[in-house]
């Protein structure tokens, strides 16, 4: 039955497919609000040697055993998890529930791009001046820091799009615009992902490569403005004292953990469906390092930006530069008020967001899919008939969920926090297992820098990078979730804490269900269990008994 089910796994139609939607799903919003930002304040270009270290001893390595094990086992992460070893099935079940959970939210940001594009058909944008309905008294044109004024682009995004309230505990009414905008998103997610990898295949030609067209048309026009080389110039002078600093390291080791998507189970899942001889190592390659050049090269054209609006209002870009929607939602559009053709250029950059944000949306969808159809097709097929239904029902849910995101209160926050505080697992099922596989695949093991970087290298990285996170940021940093000024209550905290228990949770509870069904004392089990996974030995369990 195994061997049939292996026959029938549909596969990309060409592998540049799997490239590319992989390129899709590791390149995503993040490289356009997060690392810019994150360089920025981490030492400008002295930030670039932890960053490209990282990628090379940490990133590179790890992308390269995860889609080994999706390639090999040809199973999203549930199951090819549980077959390298049943002590790490919770780990799998923990990824698939981190990315729905992201999904849920993850869409909301692309609702409001949506916004924003479809604002952007007109000769004046609605968030270039004071002169509007929403505005209140404080409205300014320009960036400030004070307390008591805001710019009429922030004003947009607060009091227009959202049309927040006061705080969380006043929920407000449905923002309809952001509902009906929130099922169009998922509605374009459905139809481009509704029939597996052949049609999330013929999409990605488009959604992964026009993104970079429009930041070459973005750079070069924001090039050309008075002031952008300045801001050019803020962004990479290396500042060669940070690099003293842990948390810059942490930081590092953190930004190619998120953007390369490690440890999410996308990028696995999408591995399961390649053609089993498939060369690996090109793809593992190909994602990885474009994935850390856009990211750059955003940096580029976001500094730009800054620049030159720094040069228009006479204030350092430190008072400019911001990260997360902040960026892409406030400051930014701020700059295209001024640049001429306003709103083509305030289209294009949406639309390219759109884009991002639907291949990453894809690739989280794509977990949950793969995971329910290995592990309950027979079920779920019976009752649903289709594949394509399927799709429907989880699209669905999520869209159902994320409706609390599109209220006047505001609770995409909770989310965002919840996702921060939701550890990546480190999978290593045995080096000497991983280069069996890769030499029956590729012909090829794997060379010593690998095996280097799977023995000692990782492990001991990941180890200090996240008892870092653990004490340096969770601890001893630790700052309530907050938006702007608002500090969200205790029991909010709360919430956000159990979304992320929702993920993490299943790691211990399926790891004390494997030892409950397995025969012996608990040592014996768990040494057996490590002997088999290093081996290749692992056995199988019968989960449905």
């Amino acid at each position: 039955m195994a061997e049939e089910e292996e026959a029938c796994r549909p596969t990309w139609s060409r592998q540049i497919e799997f490239t590319l939607a992989g390129i899709g799903c590791a390149v995503g919003l993040g490289n356009i609000w997060r690392f810019p930002y994150l360089c920025y304040r981490s030492g400008g270009g002295a930030f670039l040697v932890p960053y490209l270290l990282m990628l090379v001893v940490l990133g590179i390595p790890l992308l390269h055993m995860e889609l080994t094990l999706g390639q090999y086992l040809r199973r999203g992460p549930v199951l090819a998890l549980t077959k390298a070893c049943p002590l790490l099935k919770g780990v799998g079940m923990a990824t698939v529930a981190i990315s729905f959970i992201m999904c849920t939210y993850y869409n909301v940001i692309i609702t409001w791009a949506l916004y924003y594009m479809f604002s952007s058909f007109r000769s004046e944008l609605l968030w270039e001046n004071c002169n509007n309905t929403w505005n209140t008294a404080n409205c300014t044109d320009r960036v400030t820091n004070s307390s008591s004024s805001s710019t009429a682009s922030q004003q947009f995004f607060n009091y227009k799009v959202l049309e927040r309230t006061s705080g969380v505990e006043e929920t407000g009414s449905l923002r309809w615009e952001l509902f009906l905008l929130l099922l169009l998103a998922w509605i374009l997610v459905y139809l481009c992902i509704f029939q597996g990898v052949k049609s999330t295949g013929k999409v990605v030609y488009f959604t992964a490569l026009f993104p970079y067209v429009i930041l070459l048309a973005l750079l070069i026009n924001n090039v050309q403005l008075p002031g952008a080389i300045d801001g050019i110039r803020f962004f990479i002078i290396p500042e060669w004292d940070k690099l003293l600093n842990v948390e810059v390291w942490i930081n590092a080791a953190a930004q190619i953990f998120n953007s390369i998507g490690i440890g999410f189970g996308s990028l696995m899942a999408m591995a399961s469906y390649n053609s089993y001889n498939n060369n690996i190592l090109k793809d593992t390659l190909a994602i990885s390092i474009t994935n850390s050049v856009t990211s750059i090269f955003a940096g580029f054209v976001i500094f730009s930006a800054f620049g030159y609006m720094s040069h228009l209002q006479n204030v350092p870009v430190s008072e400019i530069a911001v990260d997360g929607p902040g960026l892409v939602f406030v400051v930014y559009p701020q700059a295209f008020a001024t640049m001429p053709v306003a709103p083509l250029w305030a289209f294009l950059f949406f639309f390219m967001l759109l884009c991002l944000g639907l291949d990453s949306q894809f690739a989280m969808v794509e977990v949950m899919v793969t995971s329910l159809l290995d592990s309950y097709s027979k079920p779920i097929l019976k009752y649903l008939k289709r594949k394509e239904f399927l799709v429907l029902v989880v699209c669905g849910a999520a869209f159902l969920l994320g409706i609390p995101n599109v209220m006047q209160c505001a609770a995409l926050d909770l989310f965002h926090q919840a996702w921060n505080k939701t550890a990546i697992f480190l999978v290593l099922t045995g080096v000497k297992r991983l280069s069996s596989n890769l030499l029956e695949m590729t012909g090829k093991r794997p060379s010593i820098f690998f095996r280097v970087c799977w023995w000692v290298i990782c492990p001991v990285l990941i180890t200090v990078t996240w008892i870092g996170v653990i004490l340096v940021f969770s601890v001893i940093q630790f700052k309530p979730a907050r938006y702007e000024d608002y500090i969200y209550p205790p029991w909010a905290q709360g919430v956000g804490w159990l979304i992320a228990l929702a993920s993490i949770i299943w790691i211990p509870l399926a790891a004390v269900h494997t030892l409950w069904l397995l025969p012996g004392s608990f040592t014996e089990v768990l040494y057996s269990l490590s002997v088999y996974a290093s081996e290749g030995k692992c056995q199988v369990i019968d989960w449905n008994h």
